[in-house]
């Protein structure tokens, strides 16, 4: 091979590697989470108290572990908040991320099964393709702050996919 081929070559490899390392994430609108359906009791303050900083807090978790750019939801906001829950509405969150011009729809949940044992659910459908939503959960023992932050931190750290 030529000196001036293998030159070429090697400048190619290198721009196309360098290209690769410096794709974007993807763009996901990560809507607030929300209260699974619990019958009669239904949400205390201090549980509807919590979706805001856990919402801010996944956020925060994908955005720093490099798997997402966070689309902002405040232009829906108050849309979302008249409707039916996300996880009800026949696709409205992905209607919505697309709106938003995201690549990416992420909902979560909170499920209470009793006051001492809860499930953080996240879903996340890629817009992109046809692939079917996934789901990733964690189970966590006290209904407080702390086992939340726990319990979230866990879940993005050890359930999610890595950033791709």
């Amino acid at each position: 091979m030529k000196a001036g081929h293998w030159r070429f070559t090697a400048l190619a490899v290198v721009l196309l590697a360098s290209t690769v390392a410096h794709a974007e994430p993807p763009k996901a609108a990560v809507f607030d989470f929300q209260h699974a359906d619990q019958g009669a009791l239904g949400p205390t303050d201090a549980d509807r108290a919590r979706l805001g900083p856990l919402s801010d807090l996944l956020r925060s978790l994908l955005k720093d572990s490099g798997r997402y750019q966070i689309a902002s939801t405040e232009a829906v906001k108050a849309e979302v908040a008249k409707g039916p829950d996300l996880r009800h509405c026949n696709g409205c969150a992905e209607d919505y991320a697309k709106k938003l011009g995201a690549d990416v729809a992420i909902t979560g949940e909170i499920q209470k099964v009793p006051n001492l044992i809860l499930n953080i659910n996240i879903y996340v459908k890629d817009l992109r393709n046809n692939k079917p939503e996934q789901a990733y959960s964690v189970d966590i023992r006290g209904n407080n702050d702390t086992s939340f932050d726990r319990g979230l931190r866990y879940l993005v750290k050890n359930n999610l996919p890595p950033p791709q």
